[in-house]
């Protein structure tokens, strides 16, 4: 019996139980805020508390079999007793390993709200495109979820689409149901400026981000260049006749950020702050897994052709994800939203790469993701 997870049961269960005492005192309803946090981390904590019940419930249930096991009067009573404690211990095995997975082993960004890049790469207008239609993708996949989403920021292009559009979406686990997502995304069609028919090969690319909180990262001012600017559209077109667009550099690491599409000044600041905050913070986890020998990130990389995490063949209506070999002919539908199909799989392909590195930790250590 694995004492961490015990361990780990109970205090989800006295925690569990707090957060309800909580709720139920009619004091909270005088904090907006506070009821807010409280109830998202009781919903949050329900599914590993119901675990953690199971878990202690078949740990007693086993304690008590193997108890009467020898009180049993005859072979066949015995044999039934045994067979209890067989059951229960087959359970607290598998329950264990549930609550490994969902408590222990879990993502800790995963509960985090989600800033999601998307940028045209290789193909020029054609990537500008299909950045709107990866956009578009992510917005009514939020919307399915119940999730809220808003645009940060945008570069919209001539042709439609977008050369670079950041949008941060706000729901339970939205980070974990995106957070595949990164990475360069190939599509292959006929553009519409295509006079011979040829299919043409064009990429975006997507950086997922967890949204950091402000006591996450600790941002100098002195590290900040700021630069304010008249805001523009595509061409050059005047937007604004104020300077409320803002660029703000952090000096120590070289990024950039940049807001326009706010109508004020400080709202701009504000927006890219936020977009800021979450590089910095996606820097810092990636530069401590590298530090401690885990796997690099899949979404690293240029946007070329050749580096692909997922393409989109339109003539023959079909979606491929490299990493995990599945294929979807639903092309319209994914596009819609309906992208469950792929971040379910690519969830479980998470968890079994996660037990596979347990099982073989050196091993794991020294490879590269793909």
């Amino acid at each position: 019996m694995d004492q961490q997870v015990v361990k780990l049961a109970e205090e989800t269960l006295a925690r569990q139980d707090a957060l309800a005492k909580e709720l139920s005192d009619p004091n909270i309803y005088s904090d907006q805020r506070r009821y807010a946090e409280v109830a998202k981390e009781h919903a949050r904590m329900r599914r590993g508390a119901e675990m953690s019940q199971g878990l202690l419930d078949a740990i007693e249930e086993g304690r008590e079999a193997r108890e009467l096991i020898p009180t049993a009067e005859t072979a066949e009573e015995r044999e039934f007793y045994a067979e209890e404690a067989r059951a229960a211990e087959g359970k607290v095995e598998e329950l264990t390993e549930k609550i490994r997975a969902e408590l222990i082993d879990r993502d800790p960004n995963d509960d985090k709200d989600v800033i999601v890049e998307i940028r045209s790469g290789a193909g020029g207008d054609e990537a500008a495109l299909f950045a709107g239609e990866l956009f578009e993708m992510y917005s009514r996949y939020a919307d399915r979820l119940g999730f809220k989403h808003r645009t940060l920021s945008s570069n919209p292009a001539e042709v439609g689409g977008y050369k670079e559009v950041i949008v941060e979406i706000e729901g339970d686990g939205a980070y974990s149901k995106l957070k595949h997502e990164g990475g360069t995304h190939r599509v292959q069609r006929v553009p519409r400026t295509e006079s011979q028919g040829r299919i043409h090969t064009s990429t975006a690319k997507v950086i997922v981000l967890p949204e950091a909180e402000e006591v996450e990262v600790e941002i100098n001012a002195g590290d900040l260049e700021v630069d304010v600017y008249r805001s523009s559209g595509p061409g050059g077109q005047s937007v604004n006749t104020t300077d409320s667009a803002v660029r703000i550099t952090h000096k120590p690491t070289g990024l950039v950020v940049t807001c326009q599409d706010e109508k004020s000044q400080l709202q701009n600041k504000e927006q890219a702050m936020r977009i800021l905050r979450s590089r910095l913070l996606e820097r810092e986890q990636r530069e401590q897994r590298e530090k401690e020998g885990a796997l690099r990130l899949s979404q690293v990389g240029m946007g070329d052709r050749s580096e692909k995490i997922r393409t989109y063949n339109f003539p023959q209506s079909r979606i491929t994800d490299h990493r995990i070999g599945h294929t979807s002919h639903n092309i319209e539908g994914v596009l819609n939203g309906g992208l469950d199909e792929f971040t379910q799989a690519l969830a479980a392909k998470e968890r079994a790469d996660r037990l596979a590195a347990e099982a073989n930790p050196v091993a794991s250590g020294d490879g590269a993701s793909g």
